[in-house]
């Protein structure tokens, strides 16, 4: 953590170090314990109102904010949608979780929105994930008992219900456990920088290269979920639908203008659900292949993250910068084919 977040955030802070050796580890299945534009934001109105740039060259790192990101942990069960405050988000990581189904991992570095949700637990795969960003602060309604600790230890600021009660509320349009919305201006009172963040970008971006396949649409199918992004030249981004619906947030269809499908290795976690299922684990540290939709064209890309410190880096086949179209980002992780 960087030294002038230290007092503001000393109740929050838990030990860093002794995560990283496990992160490393897992990601190597070592271990058994495993300038964005964006409109205004606003409040969910079924909850209460809350008070072209140069290439890289393959070396660079993409450009790191200033300060913390903020990581809250999204429900995408049917009865969880329509979400609340994801068109905000900066990027939006998909796993496949339990039974199959899907959740997001959405991170919010240039800005925060009024409200976010719905809120559900988090899982082993986050703190890998988050391990990327500098100072995260990670919100979740819960966790599995034996994963606790394990949040505990990881290099990010953990802030559930139970330490931060303030910062969340209970919808009244939809059942539990799907109806817990989280305030992120709540979470400023514990970590006061997150309301000055201003990140660029968490990802390299820049004019289109050269090639890529003209493509309008392309689905992702998991064991109990299915994406469809539909190319939209008039909104410049991909129009998404979840198990064959529009998707919307804060009254507005969802439309990335850059969507990641990263192959990597999805194999069985060392936690579970109460009902027995596995809860799977999605490595994010090694290297693989990706196929990057931007501009109506899919791009053959590789990725590349040597540790768990380090930022996922996007190249060319032929080790050129890989450039997303500057927005939202969506990281799609697909089993590797």
């Amino acid at each position: 953590m960087n030294k002038k977040h230290a007092t503001a955030a000393a109740a929050l802070l838990v030990p860093a170090v002794a995560v990283t050796a496990v992160l490393l580890a897992r990601s190597h299945g070592g271990t058994d314990e495993q300038a964005r534009q964006r409109p205004p934001a606003r409040s969910s109105p079924a909850s209460p109102a809350p008070s072209g740039s140069p290439p890289a060259t393959p070396a660079d790192e993409p450009p790191a904010p200033e300060g913390p990101v903020l990581g809250v942990k999204v429900d995408n069960a049917a009865a969880a949608r329509p979400h609340t405050g994801l068109e905000h988000a900066d990027v939006v990581h998909v796993e496949r979780v339990e039974a199959g189904i899907s959740r997001f991992l959405a991170v919010y570095a240039s800005g925060l929105p009024d409200v976010v949700g719905p809120v559900r637990s988090a899982r082993e795969t986050d703190l890998e994930l988050l391990a990327q960003y500098d100072d995260p602060v990670l919100a979740y309604s819960g966790a599995q008992g034996r994963l606790k600790p394990h949040i505990n230890r990881a290099p990010l600021r953990p802030v559930p219900p139970e330490q931060l009660p303030g910062a969340y509320f209970r919808g009244t349009d939809r059942p539990m456990p799907h109806n817990l919305y989280l305030r992120p201006d709540r979470v400023t009172d514990a970590a006061p920088e997150l309301a000055g963040m201003d990140a660029p970008s968490l990802y390299e971006d820049g004019a289109a290269p050269a090639g890529g396949r003209k493509t309008g649409a392309r689905t992702v199918r998991m064991p109990g979920a299915s994406f469809t992004f539909d190319w939209s030249s008039a909104r410049r981004g991909w129009e998404v639908s979840m198990d064959g619906a529009p998707a919307t947030s804060g009254g507005e269809r969802l439309a990335p203008p850059t969507v990641v499908l990263q192959e990597t290795t999805i194999r069985k976690g060392a936690f579970g659900d109460r009902w027995g299922n596995n809860s799977p684990f999605t490595e994010t540290v090694g290297t693989g292949d990706a196929t990057v939709l931007r501009d109506g064209r899919a791009y053959a890309a590789e990725w590349d993250r040597p540790t768990a410190a380090d930022r996922t880096v996007f190249t060319t086949p032929d080790g050129e910068a890989m450039p997303l179209a500057t927005g939202q980002v969506w990281v799609v992780y697909v089993p590797r084919g």
